[in-house]
């Protein structure tokens, strides 16, 4: 199945009568599609002055594209019929689909049998407004769209068919290649139209909206493409506040989660995630006129003292970090700036030679040096409906010069989203610099554009059927994953007080004693720690609620204490999730997520990002613990879920007790169908 025709059409049908074809007739000519318009309607009606055939098989030629704008059950018997005179596709306007469900339970039967009544000709939706395609002129939208024509430029597909709209309006100096939205996606998803679109060499960068994945097989298939053209993809996946995610007896399920999945997910794809619709903007704008950032080192200059400190504390928190400067870099400031100005990145270089654009190029060009992946220059603009902007002219001419003398990446950025008109960013981007609408997206969209490394070349393991599940005892969780080569404590189960008293002394004081059958034990006083002796241990029993009693050789020396979970998230896989483990999991929020199965390397990447891996480094001059029985204890758990993914719900290691010599899981748990 192809999307040349339905893409990239030369004739276009439009079926039905009502105001949004018309609108669709009428985008089409304003847009000035060269290619022939052809309108169906049963009663013959004209549509914006185009004749209508009375039916599809009246029609000169097989159309490309075909707008469908009648009703769910008429757009069954429209699909077929466009199927079989070998239309190129169509978009399904209506709704009513799977996407009504709740409010009428016949929308995934009627979903179902347009996907039947389609076979292999390509469709958009059902619920999908249209496409716009800026490159080649050619519009199926019914409604009114802010863009032009482009000879090169961004592609963007979008769940959203308002946020779709809203987007062709941006004022922002984005050139936008193609805009499609997917609607239900039916049969063609998301990720087989962005390979589509990435595949013109005209498109220089895709963005994706992203409700959810609906197969993730495709989406590792586009991140293949995307890395072999060496064209960059960001993603805006909504999702995080979402309170659906199942609540369950392990802390790893509240700590994972669907939206951890999801970032997780993208992460192995390559695909940069950004949280606004703004910052998605700009950094499809940034990568389009510049790529991807080698890394996030960049410089700002300013002529505020108040902008450079904005600059610094907007970026503080974020991986984009201003260096210190460089000796030339200050040789070369004081020779164009004297002796007045204190040198520094962010720089507040003054207004002492505004109007002077000879003079701020060499200033601004001294800052721009190879190391660093950017220079924002930070400069608003008065509005030209009540004020005049000729006075910053000088600024446009200089960051041009500065951005040819250096060769340089170079950005004009404003404090305030609004303060930088389309116009001045047209003659910004005719001077090679970027135009960019405010500060904080900026430095969003500096960390996203330097985030692209490169796709996993290994699949995600793949979601299983989810069926109710039960907890295994923690005995047998842990025998099953010591299997795999976890480290696990000597240990033995009674079945009484005294039993445990006696295992005890067997096992060797100091003991931890454990109620079973018992979910999160420390909250239900289950555990005991450091028992040294068997009444010490028999008292302990007696006071437990349970008659089931697991007794453990104590492990001393800890380092710190690690959680190492998975759970498996019916949209993305199974999640690996490594975070601050014992009483500190859920106090610290202190995690990290991968998909399986992750590599080695990435795994201790992901450790390497945690708050508490201070202390598994040595901190203070404490010892540090030992990274290789840590991983290798990441690794069991993981070779545990690649063998058994069947049935699985839930691993857990918590806590995973790491000291200079050792990491011993002395809390598991399994819960499996």
């Amino acid at each position: 199945m192809t999307l040349d025709r339905l893409l990239s059409p030369k004739t276009i049908a439009i079926i039905g009568g009502g105001a949004w074809c018309v609108s669709v007739a009428e985008q089409a000519r304003k847009m000035g599609f060269a290619g022939a318009i052809y309108a169906v309607h049963p009663k013959q009606k004209p549509l914006a002055g185009l004749p209508s055939y009375a039916s599809i098989a009246d029609l000169p030629e097989p159309p490309d594209a075909c707008f469908i704008g009648v009703n769910r059950h008429a757009t069954l018997n429209v699909v077929a019929e466009l199927r079989a005179v070998g239309a190129g596709g169509a978009i399904c306007f209506a709704s009513g689909f799977s996407e009504s469900d709740q409010e009428d339970g016949s929308g995934s039967d009627l979903q179902t049998q347009l996907v039947a009544a389609a076979g292999d000709m390509p469709i958009l939706g059902p619920n999908c407004y249209g496409m716009i395609n800026y490159l080649d002129r050619a519009v199926l939208w019914p409604d009114q769209h802010g863009g032009a024509g482009v000879d090169s430029g961004v592609a963007i597909v979008m769940q959203s068919s308002n946020m779709a709209i809203n987007v062709t309006m941006q004022q922002r100096g984005l050139p936008i290649a193609a805009i499609v939205c997917a609607g239900n996606q039916a049969q063609t998803g998301m990720a087989e139209i962005g390979a589509h679109l990435l595949a013109d060499p005209r498109v220089t960068a895709l963005g994706l909206h992203i409700e959810g994945f609906n197969d993730i097989r495709a989406y590792e298939s586009l991140a293949q493409d995307a890395a072999r053209l060496g064209k960059p993809i960001v993603a805006l996946k909504v999702g995080k506040s979402d309170q659906a995610k199942a609540a369950t007896v392990s802390h790893t399920a509240s700590v994972a989660g669907n939206d951890a999945g999801a970032s997780a997910l993208l992460k192995r794809l390559n695909m940069a995630r950004v949280d606004s619709l703004p910052t998605f903007l700009e950094t499809l704008k940034l990568l389009h006129f510049a790529g991807p950032l080698a890394s996030t080192k960049i410089a700002s200059i300013s002529c505020s003292g108040g902008e450079a400190s904005l600059a610094a504390d907007t970026a503080f928190g974020t991986p984009v970090n201003f260096p210190p400067l460089s000796d030339s870099q200050k040789t070369n400031l004081r020779n164009a700036l004297g002796p007045m100005v204190a040198l520094a990145n962010p720089l507040d270089y003054h207004t002492y030679i505004w109007r002077d654009t000879e003079a701020m190029a060499t200033a601004w060009a001294a800052m721009m040096e190879p190391h660093l992946a950017l220079t924002l220059l930070v400069v608003d603009f008065p509005r030209a409906d009540r004020c005049s902007d000729a006075d910053w002219d000088c600024a446009i001419d200089a960051a041009g010069l500065a951005k040819s003398r250096s060769g340089s990446v170079v950005a004009m950025v404003t404090t305030l989203p609004e303060n930088l008109s389309e116009t001045i960013a047209a003659r910004l981007i005719a001077k090679g610099v970027v135009p960019m609408l405010g500060l904080r997206e900026a430095v969003e969209a500096v960390a996203a554009a330097a985030s692209f490394t490169a796709p996993a070349s290994t699949p995600v393991l793949m979601p299983t059927p989810t069926a109710p599940a039960q907890t295994v005892n923690e005995a047998d969780a842990k025998a099953a994953l010591h299997g795999y080569g976890l480290r696990i404590p000597i240990s033995a189960q009674a079945a009484a007080p005294s039993q445990a008293a006696d295992l005890a002394s067997a096992i060797g004081f100091p003991v931890v004693l454990k109620g079973e059958g018992i979910a999160h034990k420390s909250e239900a006083g289950a555990v005991v720690l450091n028992l040294a002796s068997p009444q010490a241990v028999a008292d302990a029993a007696q006071a437990m609620p349970t008659e089931r009693f697991l007794v453990e050789e104590m492990v001393t020396g800890a380092v710190a204490e690690l959680l190492v979970g998975v759970v498996k998230d019916p949209a993305h896989g199974f999640v690996l999730t490594l975070g601050a483990g014992g009483t500190l999991t859920e106090l610290l929020g202190d995690t990290a997520s991968l998909l399986i199965p992750s590599p080695r390397d990435q795994i201790e990447t992901a450790l390497g990002t945690l708050k508490i891996s201070a202390l598994l480094r040595g901190y203070r001059n404490g010892p540090a613990a030992h990274m290789p029985a840590i991983l290798d204890a990441i690794e069991a758990v993981q070779n545990y879920v690649l063998a058994n993914a069947q049935g699985l719900e839930e691993v857990e290691v918590n806590p995973l007790i790491c000291t200079p010599t050792d990491a011993i899981a002395a809390d598991a748990l399994l819960r499996r169908q």
